[in-house]
């Protein structure tokens, strides 16, 4: 059983910056496309980014192209999203996902979830 835990998550005034991590255990990292979801109240769950199995990949929503970063260091079995030029239309729950296939867009491709982390931008 894959677990997943995330970090990283705050308050923080429009135009700076966070950096989530994603805790894996369970399993090794390397086994397993990475992603990041995020959830604001009132609002579907929507796709951020992600990264296939090697790193080799990435892919990021076009709402926060050139602002969020994905990165995996398979050996600390963490994944990362670096968020920058942040924007109150960030706030959301930050939800990090695993799958043993690949990457997908939607949501329920994904097998495994973490709790989700909060961040909040402020205006």
């Amino acid at each position: 059983q894959v677990q997943l835990v995330e970090s990283g998550g705050g308050l923080v005034q429009a135009g700076g910056s966070l950096r989530l991590s994603c805790a894996v255990s369970g399993r090794t990292l390397s086994s397993y496309a990475m992603g990041w979801f995020r959830q604001a109240p009132g609002k579907e769950r929507e796709f951020v980014a992600a990264i296939t199995r090697s790193g080799s990949n990435t892919y990021i929503a076009d709402s926060v192209k050139g602002r969020f970063t994905i990165s995996r260091d398979n050996t600390k079995n963490t994944v990362y999203l670096q968020m920058n030029s942040l924007k109150p239309g960030d706030t959301a729950v930050y939800y990090c996902v695993a799958d043993p296939v690949s990457f997908s867009w939607g949501a329920t491709s994904w097998s495994y979830w973490g709790q989700g982390t909060q961040v909040t931008v402020s205006s």
